[in-house]
């Protein structure tokens, strides 16, 4: 069955994406300080404690949330999580830079887990990839 036509009076873009965090300074200093996103919110502590971060000048940001039991989340489970998450396997943003080399220096120079140094990919992309300081895996590419 062919799916139905797009309704002409819908227009979506995206708003935000979520990103678990396991140290909400780390991941705050990292997101603001390193990547030079804005803080837009920062609201809850401990545990508890939920950001929002963005690029300057756009409206789309990262919800760097926590991770943590309940709503149905077993303590096996949010291990399995933190486990996934901590290796970059789990959660995980795209992101473009108009210098990614510099780009890249910048973040080698600012301590961040390199994983992939740029590199032309067979599919046409230049990119990189690092991870965040909770290990959700941020790969980085060339603005076209």
């Amino acid at each position: 069955m062919a799916p139905a036509p797009r309704s002409a009076s819908i227009t979506c873009s995206i708003h935000s994406s979520f990103l678990p965090h396991t140290d909400a300074d780390a991941s705050l200093a990292f997101y603001s300080d390193v990547l030079g996103f804005e803080v837009r919110l920062d609201i809850g502590g401990g545990r508890m404690r939920w950001m929002t971060v963005g690029p300057p000048g756009q409206d789309t940001a990262i919800v760097l949330h926590p991770l943590f039991e309940g709503n149905g989340i077993t303590p096996e489970e949010n291990a399995v999580l933190a486990s996934l998450i901590a290796k970059g396997s789990y959660f995980g943003v795209n992101l473009a830079a108009e210098d990614l080399d510099a780009t890249f220096a910048a973040l080698e120079e600012a301590g961040a887990d390199i994983v992939q140094e740029p590199i032309d990919q067979d599919y046409g992309l230049r990119d990189c990839a690092v991870r965040d300081p909770a290990g959700n895996l941020l790969r980085i590419q060339q603005s076209a």
